[in-house]
């Protein structure tokens, strides 16, 4: 079910700074309280293959994103020492030194649970005993919220899928140019093209230019 336009749930969860230092992140509160947008990004396990480049390519647009008064947040069912040594191997070991913003450590699957996106089923067989399918790691899901701590944007991809992090990054000059303007914003938009009013004269007149 999605939750596009919904509050994020009001969770704090263990996190991990890039110095070592164990936290505890809301990323309601990380919205709402510092007025800024958060992209928060799951990933399926550390120490893997495609999540890496994922790591090393939000890493490498943190810049883009702070232009946008937005945090960057990652997030897998790791734990916070496992993140820390990876956090302390080397990019060309498979690791991401380097890394600078938070990685939540959502060991017991609280808030990955609430927002449905563990790979994991549950079924009984005829003696009625429960058995368990799945990885138990989340999906490639990534959540945009906004200053209200409103859901925006989700995704989700399947675990071989690696993201595009400009998509991201448009997503999020959309969402800020109707925030300002309160005009719509049309397929493959980007920051300095025509927008539209949410009318049939706009769209119109937008479809005879385009």
């Amino acid at each position: 079910m999605s939750l596009v336009g919904k509050k994020f749930p009001n969770v704090t969860i263990d996190a991990m700074s890039e110095m070592g230092d164990d936290l505890r992140v809301n990323i309601l509160e990380e919205a709402t309280s510092n007025q800024q947008k958060v992209i928060l990004f799951w990933y399926p396990k550390d120490f893997t293959f495609v999540c890496p480049t994922e790591l090393h390519a939000f890493q490498d647009a943190l810049g883009e994103f702070a232009k946008r008064n937005t945090k960057v947040i990652g997030a897998s069912c790791d734990t916070n020492e496992v993140h820390f040594a990876w956090l302390n191997t080397a990019k060309d070991n498979g690791g991401i030194e380097g890394v600078t913003y938070p990685l939540l450590a959502d060991t017991h699957r609280q808030l990955a649970n609430i927002l449905g996106i563990v790979d994991q089923d549950f079924e009984y067989n005829e003696d009625g005993e429960e058995t368990f399918t799945g990885s138990n790691v989340t999906y490639r899901a990534t959540y945009l919220i906004d200053e209200t701590g409103k859901i925006f944007h989700e995704s989700v991809n399947d675990m071989p899928l690696g993201r595009n992090v400009k998509e991201y990054l448009r997503l999020i000059d959309a969402y800020t140019h109707v925030q300002k303007h309160g005009e719509v914003c049309p397929a493959n938009w980007e920051e300095g093209k025509d927008a539209m009013k949410a009318d049939r004269t706009s769209t119109a007149e937008y479809l005879a230019k385009n």
